[in-house]
């Protein structure tokens, strides 16, 4: 018997060890991505069904989105802060603003929500965005958006090499010649005021009255057409 048992154990070991002599691996084990798949729907459900509740229990869950929204801004609006110094007593009034307008579209948007990432970090962008947008608006607020260049210049690199600067030039008029020729002054409009006088595109969609994805396309257009124009010039981009 005893025999019997050192036989058995020889042969398992031996067997071991052929094993990892071929480099085969134990099984490990399972990955956890069903784990943290379950534990991120878990987290969503206990986010979503409050919200959708309605009564006590949804006025107590709309306060606690609330208040994550508004760390959110908060966060975003002190990121921002050190560059823009002529809005320091307005930032909490701002932040303010960006959440409950974040809140708004969390609630309209619900069904939109689909499990991609914790609740908590979809809701979070919204946030952060509305609290960007409303710091560029704001900034701009009183101010003259220009629609024409104030320079020319503004094309020019800084500081050219000799052998470059003929070129530049050339190039230069070249662009001139092809917004006044070749784009409609809506085309032209938007064309300075995003590109050459750096006016961000919430502020000009605000003044001109539209969207931002109206302004894209606008962009986009008036860059193809300069590309055309420039190509029929002899001009390689």
């Amino acid at each position: 018997m005893d025999s019997s048992r050192a036989s058995m154990r020889s042969e398992t070991e031996g067997g071991a060890t052929h094993v990892a002599d071929r480099g085969v691996e134990a099984p490990k084990r399972p990955a956890t991505e069903a784990h943290d798949a379950r534990a991120l729907h878990h987290d969503s459900r206990e986010w979503l069904r409050p919200l959708r509740a309605g009564g006590a229990t949804g006025d107590k869950a709309i306060a606690r989105l609330h208040a994550l929204l508004l760390r959110a801004a908060r966060f975003e609006v002190a990121r921002r802060r050190p560059s823009l110094p002529h809005l320091r007593d307005q930032l909490d009034e701002i932040a303010l603003e960006a959440a409950d307008d974040a809140l708004i579209s969390i609630l309209a948007r619900l069904d939109d929500f689909r499990a991609e990432s914790r609740f908590t970090t979809w809701a979070y962008k919204f946030a952060v965005l509305d609290a960007a947008v409303k710091l560029r608006k704001r900034a701009w607020q009183g101010q003259e958006v220009p629609l024409e260049p104030a320079t020319w210049c503004l094309f020019a690199s800084i500081a050219p090499e000799p052998d470059d600067e003929l070129e530049q030039r050339e190039l230069l008029s070249l662009l001139r010649a092809g917004i006044d020729a070749v784009l409609t002054s809506h085309q032209r409009r938007v064309l300075v005021a995003l590109t050459l006088n750096d006016v961000p595109i919430d502020v000009l969609a605000d003044r001109l009255n539209t969207t931002r994805g109206a302004l894209y396309k606008t962009l986009h257009d008036a860059r193809r057409k300069l590309r055309t124009h420039l190509a029929e010039c002899g001009v390689a981009l």
